[in-house]
């Protein structure tokens, strides 16, 4: 089934690094991000680290076994229709979170997190 909705910008909450993010298994994190959330693998590595540049619609994350704390990274994703997106990963089996209305600074944004299976939190919305 195609998706009805584009990820469209991706950002960093506090100091995570979007492209270098912790992982304690690369291949573990492919499957995950392949099968949940539609990324496909751009580029990966195996030096210095295991590494991989994985991209959907206009973002891009990166993901290493760097020996960073996976829960202490988190991102906002922009999606073009924050409905499709809570149902396709609802569909999928993520575990989605904590639906409702911020603010951040004067604009609204309708939001949802989901955690993948190391941890790491995403904000998930659109304006509002």
């Amino acid at each position: 089934m195609a998706s009805t909705y584009a990820y469209e910008r991706v950002s960093p909450i506090g100091d995570t690094e979007p492209m270098n993010m912790p992982v304690a298994d690369i291949d573990a994190a492919i499957a995950w991000y392949e099968s949940k959330m539609g990324f496909t693998v751009k580029s990966r590595t195996d030096d210095p680290v295991a590494a991989v540049v994985m991209t959907r619609d206009d973002i891009e994350l990166g993901f290493a076994v760097n020996g960073g704390d996976p829960e202490q990274a988190s991102c906002y994703i922009a999606v073009s229709d924050v409905h499709a997106a809570m149902a396709d990963l609802e569909s999928k089996g993520v575990s989605v979170g904590n639906h409702r209305i911020d603010e951040h600074g004067d604009s609204k944004y309708e939001v949802f997190f989901v955690r993948d299976d190391d941890g790491i939190c995403y904000c998930i919305g659109q304006p509002a």
